[in-house]
């Protein structure tokens, strides 16, 4: 790959969120709405602390799956905490590495623990980076989860 691309030259900025107070069926509305897997979880729209995201897995497997009322069911009670972030000065590449070791489709991108913006697969793959590491993220991510 020549030269430098930083994940702020990737990233999509415009990013609809979600509250950990919100009620799962908001969280799937706003998926729906959006046509996105995904939304992050933030405190509020002003200071956009970043808490967690909520996807449509979790929403399956969190919520729908042990019989939970989406309606009554508060986003912070199912979405993932523990997430993988870069800064929207972090080189591209080392995005793309931490996708593919951590088998994540998506990156949140903070700076100052304010969301700024997130890197999807399609984010990567519609830009022309090196082919390689591309190749090695998908296959990577597409990997089963290891059993527990």
């Amino acid at each position: 790959m020549a030269g430098s691309i930083d994940c702020g030259e990737v990233m999509t900025k415009e990013l609809t969120v979600c509250f950990p107070s919100d009620t799962i069926v908001r969280a799937a509305e706003l998926m729906a709405h959006q046509h996105v897997g995904a939304i992050p979880v933030v405190d509020s729209e002003q200071d956009r602390k970043l808490r967690g995201i909520i996807t449509d897995r979790d929403i399956a497997i969190r919520v729908v799956a042990h019989g939970h009322d989406p309606r009554n069911t508060r986003v912070f009670e199912a979405m993932t905490r523990d997430l993988v972030t870069c800064t929207p000065a972090q080189d591209i590449r080392e995005a793309i590495d931490l996708m593919a070791d951590r088998q994540l489709r998506r990156i949140a991108v903070v700076e100052d623990g304010r969301l700024v913006g997130i890197i999807a697969q399609a984010d990567i793959a519609n830009r022309a980076f090196d082919r390689e590491r591309i190749t090695r993220m998908l296959q990577e991510i597409s990997q089963p989860e290891p059993k527990r």
